[in-house]
């Protein structure tokens, strides 16, 4: 298996050429101060005033300028039949990812960002938009939600499962992309989820974040 590109003991900031909020930005570096690019998000992270350690992509969208400042960071993959989002997130190799400038832009590259979120959800990445926080479910997760927050679950695969925590429990729905989702449900508190499949993204809100990256590090710690 190729070595990856980036080998981090920290968290990894990864950031997209989509929209990025200052405010978000820099709540991400706090978390997890390595930051890589994806194409043309080093022009953004240039533009918000910081360098990253690598810029991973096919380099259709990063600036001439951007592309010599950055040098020897940046790292060309080719091949076509990947995003930008996909290359980088399977080149990285860190405790966690957090991902900007992936949601609230093109809904294609919205839509293709949380397709490759589901399908590597090891990766233990979160991505973060202005409303919301979204990440792949593992097979068991627990998070310290409080009553009342909103939580949503999105299937990018058929899978069913079974909730505590939700005013509206999930036991008996099969959900599938095509059919049922589960937008809007409500926390009354902590909230302990069990698929049966992987495939499900949580939506919890931005004030969140740290619960819903609490929740991926420690579910996937303990390998479910």
């Amino acid at each position: 298996m190729p070595k990856p590109i980036v080998q981090s003991q920290t968290g990894v900031t990864l950031i997209a050429g989509g929209p990025v909020l200052a405010r978000d930005f820099r709540a991400a570096l706090a978390l997890a101060p390595y930051l890589v690019a994806a194409d043309g998000g080093a022009d953004r992270a240039l533009a918000l005033g910081e360098i990253p350690r690598a810029v991973i992509g096919d380099m259709d969208s990063l600036s001439d300028a951007g592309r010599r400042l950055l040098g020897a960071a940046v790292h060309e993959i080719a091949e076509q039949d990947s995003t930008d989002f996909d290359k980088a997130l399977r080149n990285i190799q860190a405790p966690f990812v957090l991902g900007l400038g992936l949601l609230g832009g093109r809904v294609d590259h919205e839509l293709a960002a949380l397709s490759v979120l589901a399908r590597r959800r090891l990766a233990r990445c979160v991505l973060i938009g202005r409303e919301d926080v979204i990440f792949a479910a593992p097979r068991v997760v627990e998070l310290a939600m409080q009553a009342g927050d909103r939580f949503s679950l999105f299937p990018f695969a058929p899978v069913s499962g079974r909730s505590t925590g939700l005013e509206w429990p999930i036991a008996g729905i099969d959900f599938a992309p095509n059919a049922r989702g589960g937008t809007s449900n409500r926390s009354t508190g902590p909230v302990r989820l069990e698929f049966d499949a992987p495939g499900m993204l949580v939506v919890v809100p931005r004030a969140r974040l740290a619960v819903a990256l609490a929740a991926v590090v420690s579910a996937l710690a303990w390998g479910v």
